[in-house]
């Protein structure tokens, strides 16, 4: 009867961290699918649901934060991590702006328009980007009054950022004049209070596909920190 309770208490404990994913502008749950296979493979518990990033503004659209954090607790969370993807990255910023939660730790952010992004100053007053975008893409401008991401403050959380220095998308080449990934550059991709950064030779809107993102997601969530060492493309 002994040996099999000192069985039972030597089981290791299971992991009860919940990694929360945001997807990008005009994208859904399956965006993030792989990241969620691998981050459950790992023994995470994971939140991905879609939100429509398209039919309302950010400070809207930030209120699914609050919503999934929700749902890590109910899981029985300890502890709650974030991976974003572009528009995810600000909806997180905007939803601390206002809100707390002692338990959220971490967050990667994935070619996050931290200072607003080049193409929604190139084309946002264009009617089919308008038309794509909707009103969350009309307030990632780099400057003006109707710029969400320029105004935020740091946030309670530690920041890791992966920005990408490749583009498949010739559409928006004129829109920048230093690297970029199609969509955000690496420049406006920077925080000042964020605790790591790297980029990867990938495009904005395939990057979280990418083994290598995946292995750094990882490895920041983990050690808060990126893994620098036998790097793969």
């Amino acid at each position: 009867m002994l040996p099999l309770l000192l069985l039972i208490f030597l089981q290791p404990v299971p992991n009860r961290e919940c990694v929360i994913l945001l997807h990008g502008l005009g994208r859904t749950e399956f965006s993030m699918s792989r990241v969620e296979s691998e981050l459950k493979r790992d023994g995470y518990l994971v939140v991905n649901h879609s939100y429509p990033s398209t039919s309302a503004g950010i400070p809207e659209l930030s209120k699914v934060v609050g919503t999934s954090i929700d749902q890590c607790r109910d899981m029985g969370s300890t502890s709650i991590h974030f991976v974003t993807h572009s528009l995810g990255g600000i909806l997180v910023r905007t939803y601390f702006q206002t809100n707390t939660a002692p338990d959220a730790k971490r967050i990667v952010m994935l070619g996050p328009p931290n200072h607003g992004s080049e193409v929604v100053d190139s084309h946002s007053d264009e009617w089919w980007f308008k038309l794509f975008a909707g009103p969350a893409g009309q307030q990632l401008g780099t400057t003006g009054d109707e710029s969400i991401p320029i105004r935020l403050n740091p946030i309670p959380l530690e920041i890791g950022i992966i920005a990408g220095t490749a583009s498949v998308d010739p559409l928006f080449y004129f829109s920048f004049d230093k690297p970029n990934d199609g969509k955000v550059s690496v420049e406006s991709a920077m925080l000042p209070e964020m605790k790591d950064f790297m980029t990867v030779s990938n495009d904005h809107t395939f990057m979280m596909y990418s083994s290598e993102v995946i292995r750094q997601v990882k490895a920041f969530l983990r050690n808060g920190e990126f893994n620098r060492s036998k790097r793969m493309e």
